[in-house]
């Protein structure tokens, strides 16, 4: 069979470690389970990346690569502004189901204590998505689509807790329910309250 080119082979360890992560849990991932895995030395896992942190930053690179499209796809389409909210939030769940190592690295060792860089990879793509959040929270409540005493701030923190808290659940649950659906009905609720006029105001 023809040698892999060191792009596929990196991809292949980084989508191997990503795997593994799942499988043996991100605290419990080692160079030489993902070179077993893959049918490699160890040695050559760290010609492809020097360290078991640079083979982290790797699969950070490759998850915010994956949500970052999907934002972007979600978003590509022309909606009222709290449309857009619901299809960015259903995406980032479609993305954590498929993606389930997800919730275990952020609640990892690893994470949290172990590699500072992967921590604040994961830091910067949480705070973007609540920017894009923000913003659709923002544009709702100016254009009437959300009730007039919304704090977009607070909202986006309530929606992220929701996201987190489910995907939380549906990881401690061994999957047994489907996330997507389960969250799409949350979420419904949740946009329900958002769209509760005041009282004193009538609904929109």
């Amino acid at each position: 069979m023809p040698r892999k080119s060191a792009d596929d082979r990196k991809a292949e360890i980084v989508a191997t470690a990503l795997r593994l992560a799942d499988e043996l849990g991100p605290d419990r991932l080692t160079t030489q389970a993902v070179a077993d895995a893959v049918g490699l030395t160890q040695p050559a896992i760290f010609r492809h990346f020097p360290t078991k942190q640079a083979l982290w930053q790797a699969v950070a690179e490759v998850i915010t690569e994956r949500m970052t499209n999907a934002w972007e796809g979600a978003l590509a389409k022309e909606r009222e502004p709290d449309r857009q909210l619901v299809a960015l939030v259903l995406v980032q769940f479609r993305q954590i189901e498929a993606n389930p190592a997800i919730p275990a690295i952020l609640h990892s060792h690893e994470l949290q204590t172990e590699n500072g860089d992967l921590r604040q990879s994961f830091r910067a793509l949480m705070t973007r998505f609540q920017g894009l959040l923000l913003a659709e929270l923002t544009r709702a409540r100016d254009t009437g689509r959300v009730r007039s005493d919304l704090v977009p701030e607070d909202a986006a923190v309530l929606l992220i807790s929701l996201i987190q808290g489910m995907a939380l659940r549906w990881s401690l649950g061994d999957r047994s329910f489907p996330l997507a659906k389960e969250g799409e009905r949350l979420l419904d609720a949740q946009m329900r309250l958002f769209r509760a006029a005041p009282d004193g105001e009538p609904s929109s």
